[in-house]
């Protein structure tokens, strides 16, 4: 039995970004273009995990 490669190992699927269908070299992205506008999101911080505040950070203001 032979291993699957990482890239082929899902066929299909959407692009994270357009919808498009998924291209095997760019997976998950369709493009070169969907790639980059995933990164300079990441790279811009249009990206965000929401948290709880930081109590260090808030300890530090009122000082």
């Amino acid at each position: 039995m032979t291993k699957p490669n990482a890239i082929s190992a899902k066929p299909g699927g959407k692009c994270a970004i357009c919808g498009k269908p998924v291209s095997a070299h760019y997976r998950p992205f369709c493009s070169k273009r969907c790639a980059d506008v995933d990164l300079n999101r990441w790279l811009t911080e249009g990206y965000s995990i929401a948290g709880a505040d930081d109590e260090s950070a808030r300890v530090s203001e009122e000082e």
